[in-house]
């Protein structure tokens, strides 16, 4: 990316004025001075980042900026020399990745991770199973969340047999029939096209004013990053260079040059 694409989205939608459905006000999710080491390497050196029900945020970065790493250490994945994460009054620091799943916390990888044996169907009713659904209600939930992100025709079809965009979604809906509190969507956009992009942009907008979670999106196209985030969150070699708006954030002037001459990546 260059410092051209960072201002070439348009204007990102105004922040939610009040939180949907049944979480309290102010039960945010907070990472606090996060460091995370691997065999001496410190990918995150003091990271602060704050979520609130009801929001999107945008967490960028140049390639190996810490970003999935973030979200590894926010859901348990990898383990925190330092810092910790609470979500509300609680702190989940140290939880494994399932208890911080059951606290409310869905995530989805760059990488989609399904039960490729299993239909398109039954991996999202697996999700709300585990959550405590009926097998009825599981059922009704699948069938909701399939043709909210346009599956239906796919519903028994094997997940292993899926392309890479199909899979993301299907991701996603999975996620969902959790229902989290936040969710936290590492590339969601990555494999599809245009159309298919501009579909589940549409459909991630809707979350917060539909559901009240809080949404955090690490992406490398900034056309999707601008118009769905109300906030950014900014990384470069596992520091936080800046945070805010989004129009703060793409103008200042340690976000361009984290970015000149690079591609947007992968953390």
């Amino acid at each position: 990316m260059t410092t051209n694409d960072i201002g070439a989205a348009g204007e990102a939608p105004a922040a939610p004025a009040s939180v949907a459905g049944n979480v309290r006000p102010g039960a945010s999710l907070k990472a606090a001075g996060i460091v995370v080491e691997f065999s001496g390497l410190r990918a995150l050196d003091k990271v602060s980042l704050v979520l609130a029900p009801g929001e999107i945020v945008g967490l960028i970065g140049p390639n190996g900026s810490g970003k999935t790493t973030l979200i590894n250490a926010i859901t348990g994945q990898v383990p925190l020399a330092a810092g910790h994460v609470t979500l509300g009054d609680d702190e989940i620091s140290g939880l494994p990745p399932r208890a911080i799943a059951l606290r409310g916390i869905a995530r989805s990888f760059q990488i989609a991770r399904l039960f490729n044996n299993l239909t398109v169907a039954e991996n999202v009713e697996t999700s709300a199973l585990a959550r405590g659904d009926s097998r009825r209600a599981a059922r009704r939930k699948a069938q909701a969340l399939l043709a909210e992100f346009d599956l239906q025709r796919r519903a028994e079809n094997l997940a292993g047999d899926l392309n890479s965009g199909d899979k993301r979604r299907v991701e996603i809906a999975r996620a969902l029939a959790a229902d989290p509190v936040f969710l936290l969507l590492d590339e969601p956009a990555a494999g599809l096209n245009d159309a298919e992009s501009e579909g589940l942009m549409h459909s991630l907008a809707e979350l917060p004013r539909a559901r009240g979670l809080g949404l955090l999106i690490v992406d490398h196209d900034m056309s999707v990053i601008l118009r769905l985030c109300h906030r950014l969150h900014v990384l470069a070699s596992g520091r936080t260079i800046a945070e805010g708006g989004t129009e703060e954030v793409r103008r200042h002037p340690a976000v361009i040059e984290a970015y000149l001459g690079t591609e947007a990546g992968r953390a």
